[in-house]
C-alpha cells in the first residue's frame, strides 16, 4: 500500500537522524507538495534536522524513496470540506488517502480523527518504532532511547514515554 507521510513524523525520524526507520518501515512513501511546501519553511526557519532531506526525495535525486505527489482537482475540490484547523500538508495526505486509497502517517490528532471518519489506513511516529522493535531493526532499550530523543529534539508530544507499554 502507498502510504503518505506528513511533516511531523518526518521531523520526528529526522530530528535523531533515523530516517532509515522511516524508510525501512512500510514504504513506499509520498510526500504532498504541500508537505514539501511546510518542510522547505521549516529550512527557512532554521530546522537544521532537515538539511539535506533532498537526497532523500525523488525527483530530486533518482532514487529518492521519498516521492513527490501533487492533489487532482477532485482532491482539492474536496480540501474544501475539511476543517480549517488543519494544516495544508495533513489536508493535502487526508484528501489524496482519501480519494487515492492509501494510507497516512501522522501524530496529529485532529488529522486522526478525520482518517478514521474517512476510514483511511493510518499510524504515526510510534507505530514506526514499534515496528521497528517487532521486526528486530531496534532493541526496546534503543527504541525508547529514539522516542526520549524526539520528544527533546523535536518537541514530539508522545501519548507515552516507554514504548514497552504498547508492546504487550
Amino acid at each position: 500500500m502507498n502510504r503518505l507521510v506528513n511533516s511531523t513524523v518526518l521531523s520526528n525520524f529526522a530530528a535523531v537522524q533515523r530516517l532509515d526507520l522511516l524508510r525501512d518501515a512500510v514504504g513506499p512513501f509520498f510526500l504532498t507538495t504541500e508537505v514539501y511546501d511546510e518542510i522547505l519553511a521549516g529550512q527557512l526557519a532554521g530546522y537544521v534536522f532537515y538539511a539535506g532531506i533532498e537526497r532523500h526525495i525523488a525527483p530530486f535525486v533518482p532514487d529518492g524513496w521519498l516521492r513527490l505527489v501533487a492533489m487532482t482537482e477532485a482532491e482539492i475540490a474536496l480540501s474544501a470540506s475539511l476543517s480549517a484547523r488543519l494544516h495544508r500538508g495533513e489536508v493535502s495526505c487526508l484528501c489524496i488517502a482519501q480519494q487515492r486509497g492509501w494510507g497516512f502517517l501522522t501524530d496529529e490528532r485532529l488529522a486522526r480523527r478525520q482518517a478514521e471518519k474517512w476510514n483511511i489506513p493510518f499510524s504515526g511516529t510510534l507505530g514506526v518504532l514499534l515496528l521497528a522493535i517487532q521486526d528486530g531493526r531496534l532493541t526496546v532499550d534503543d527504541g525508547n532511547a529514539l522516542l526520549h530523543e524526539m520528544i527533546v529534539r523535536a518537541q514530539y508530544r508522545s501519548p507515552v514515554t516507554d514504548s514497552s507499554e504498547l508492546l504487550s
